[in-house]
């Protein structure tokens, strides 16, 4: 018997990413689940709200408890993410207990009671952002690998596969693109030092936990500039809210930023800059649309540069 349907944002998120291959992942995903519960021996709880990945707590057969996550073997990120924990090992971020490529899935130290940094915001915005930093802190004390990682001038690729595919000013201004592209290269050719970045430290990404105040999640793992770092922090969380109230952290966080990393202002609202284009440029190649607080907050920085 077919399983239930799968979450119709987790559907249309892994189609509109990995196309055929992600549609047949979402059709065996029931067996698979089943699979790797057996040879782990997991108690499978219900999943955490779905996006690209299907995660859910679970528990070992030793009564520890952990997260299952699953996604499409076949994609990039996954072994760069199992890799990135292994460098970690626990510092600032959740532990990797296991990992098999074959099937896509990492098994997760449990972040209890795991509230996210964004439940502080925007009451209590600058309580958010310091914990982000003392995260930040501690996984940029973890020497760079020889090998595994990607440097992170490999995602400036996304700006010039964005310019070829639009010759135009949709669906976003040719000319923001362009800036963004250049002070990417710029940015990275200046950088004071390279690091193990987590490459989307935002508010969803850090977590509430008993072993370390707060522990960090769903790293994207690559090596360069720590500025890069301040950036999904701006323009995060939920960048598909776009209220005023909102917009107007930005000035405070940057100057926050600026003075919890020791960098320069204007280097850290370039990093925001550059980081919120992109983010518009990921959501045009993975959806074909655009429009997010994340453009908000380029055009806001843009006369700042």
């Amino acid at each position: 018997m077919p399983g239930p349907a799968p979450p119709p944002v987790l559907a249309r998120n892994v189609v509109g990413v990995w196309g055929a291959e992600g549609a047949s992942w979402l059709a065996e995903l029931p067996a698979l689940r089943a699979e790797v519960a057996r040879a782990w021996e997991l108690r499978l709880g219900e999943p955490y709200p779905l996006s690209y990945h299907w995660v859910a707590p679970a528990t070992r057969a030793d009564g520890t408890p952990a997260v299952l996550k699953l996604g499409v073997p076949g994609a990039d990120h996954l072994p760069v993410e199992a890799a990135t924990l292994r460098c970690w090992a626990g510092t600032g971020a959740v532990r990797l207990l296991a990992y098999e490529p074959a099937w896509g899935a990492l098994l997760l130290e449990r972040a209890d009671p795991g509230t996210p940094a964004s439940a502080l915001v925007p009451a209590r915005d600058e309580e958010a952002t310091a914990a982000i930093l003392d995260v930040m802190r501690r996984l940029h004390t973890v020497p760079v690998p020889d090998e595994g990682l990607p440097p992170l001038e490999s995602q400036g690729d996304a700006f010039a596969r964005h310019l070829r595919a639009y010759p135009g000013d949709h669906p976003l201004p040719r000319g923001l693109v362009e800036r963004a592209g250049r002070l990417f290269d710029e940015l990275c050719a200046s950088a004071p030092g390279r690091v193990v970045l987590h490459g989307d430290l935002h508010h969803d990404n850090v977590l509430r936990a008993e072993r370390e105040p707060w522990l960090a999640i769903d790293p994207h793992g690559v090596v360069g500039d720590p500025g890069y770092e301040a950036g999904p922090m701006v323009y995060n969380p939920d960048p598909d809210r776009r209220e005023d109230e909102l917009l107007a952290l930005v000035p405070t966080r940057v100057e926050q930023l600026a003075d919890g990393m020791g960098l320069p202002i204007d280097r850290v609202v370039a990093w925001a800059f550059v980081t919120a284009v992109l983010s518009e440029v990921w959501n045009a190649e993975d959806a074909g649309q655009v429009g997010t607080r994340a453009l908000d907050v380029a055009l806001a920085l843009l006369p700042r540069l």
